[in-house]
């Protein structure tokens, strides 16, 4: 490798809040949440859903296809295994969802009901699922997503075998259920005031007109970069005058990856925006984020090519918008110090059962440059890369050297390059230190 006046150095680590989270959001009276993975209730993962959040939801484990699989066959394993670990860390936690028209078992979709009996199976499955949880849950996401981006209502198998009244229905028999928990009705693409979330403020408006048991309204907040509505305040104060509590229920920001140092930056003030907005107005309750991690993030497999759209890296590294949502909340951060020299930074953008996607980013500080780089690591757990891009990779043993292509070997003062790869793993994946030389 030759270096036109480049120091190499190790790349400075993130730092985080010296006070958590879940303290910076209660002195706002607000909450702060995660989705959560039960099996990964473990290690760092473990450790940073405990110290830094105050409630919990369950990703996937309380939705009707995961605890009733087959009809009269339950599986309370992992939603049990997240109740209990919140209440050891003093978490409330928010039951996600009742009624939904996705992620139903398969008996429950492929059944022929009259509306009689498809009423029963609603208010029985309620009945026991928040009557197993009563007095251990904060709140409930009662019915999820039922509207139509026009503000129609959702055609699913509620609404077409029980009207529009389903929903009145299962409010009130989650009521019934556990008379202390609040009750939500949760959708997305409501975040500004648009036809959607109008009809959202209609339907509430009409249900605490009759008296039907409700208590908030969820704004999932699945988001993408330069796309927060500006009306996101104005939208949560609307419903506020309601009457109404208001929580963030699922926020991401996502991003077409890989993720570069002005869309991180970018993520970070709008990621405070949100936080904001939720601060400004009093009966916002908190704000939950859809996973913390980008390895726990849903957004890799269902938008390909987009991602990077958690707080924290795939290596539990606090991301600028961290650092956003810490300003939002009061705090104050040590932020790394300015890099000097030139440095190669190695993270996981996407995991899955048996494999990975890499990138090392390899950048100069101002007054420093490369011509051409070689980045040099050495596995920990047995990963093998199976195919690398914008560098020639090769590997011997766990040692992988990477030079640059020839098109991108020069990296100049205050700038950048990127390459990455695909790579096998198993049992674990450990970040591993990339050198230059």
């Amino acid at each position: 490798m030759s270096a036109v006046t480049a120091l190499l150095v190790a790349a400075p680590a993130a730092q985080a809040a010296d006070t958590p989270l879940r303290d910076l959001a209660a002195a706002k009276g607000k909450a702060i949440g995660t989705a959560v993975t039960g099996s990964k209730l473990t290690g760092t993962y473990g450790d940073l859903a405990g110290r830094e959040f105050n409630w919990l939801t369950p990703g996937n484990a309380m939705k009707w296809g995961s605890v009733e699989p087959s009809r009269g066959t339950f599986n309370w394993t992992e939603a049990d295994q997240i109740v209990d670990f919140a209440e050891a860390h003093d978490q409330d936690v928010r039951g996600h969802t009742l009624v939904w028209h996705s992620q139903n078992p398969n008996w429950l979709d492929n059944g022929t009901w009259t509306p009689a009996q498809l009423r029963q199976l609603m208010t029985d499955h309620i009945a026991l699922e928040v009557g197993r949880y009563k007095g251990r849950l904060a709140a409930w996401d009662v019915v999820n997503e039922p509207f139509n981006e026009d503000g129609t209502f959702r055609p699913t198998l509620w609404y077409n075998g029980l009207g529009a009244d389903y929903i009145a229905q299962a409010l009130t028999a989650a009521r019934a259920a556990d008379p202390a928990a609040k009750l939500y009705i949760n959708d997305y693409n409501v975040e500004g005031v648009n036809a959607k979330s109008t009809a959202l403020y209609n339907l509430v408006k009409d249900l605490k007109a009759r008296g039907v048991p409700i208590d908030g309204v969820g704004l999932q907040a699945h988001l993408i970069l330069g796309q927060v509505p500006s009306t996101f305040q104005q939208n949560i104060q609307r419903f506020a005058d309601l009457g109404l509590d208001v929580a963030i229920t699922e926020l991401d920001i996502r991003m077409q990856t890989p993720a570069t140092d002005a869309k991180l930056a970018q993520q970070r003030t709008e990621y405070e925006a949100v936080f904001k907005a939720c601060v400004a107005v009093s009966r916002c309750t908190g704000v939950t984020v859809w996973g913390f991690t980008d390895s726990d993030s849903w957004i890799p497999d269902t938008f390909p090519g987009e991602g990077a759209a958690t707080p924290y890296d795939a290596n539990y590294r606090p991301k600028p918008a961290y650092y956003g949502i810490v300003t939002a909340l009061g705090g104050t951060v040590t932020e790394p110090p300015p890099p000097t020299g030139c440095s190669a930074a190695y993270s996981v953008q996407s995991q899955w059962n048996t494999g990975f996607t890499g990138y090392v980013t390899i950048s100069c500080a101002a007054g420093s440059s490369l011509s051409s780089w070689r980045a040099n690591w050495t596995f920990g757990a047995g990963q093998r890369i199976s195919q690398a891009w914008n560098a020639v990779c090769t590997q011997t043993g766990a040692t992988v050297s990477c030079s640059n292509a020839a098109w991108n070997g020069s990296v100049p003062s205050g700038g950048s390059v990127m390459f990455g790869f695909n790579a096998s793993w198993s049992g674990s994946n450990p970040v591993p230190t990339v050198t230059l030389g």
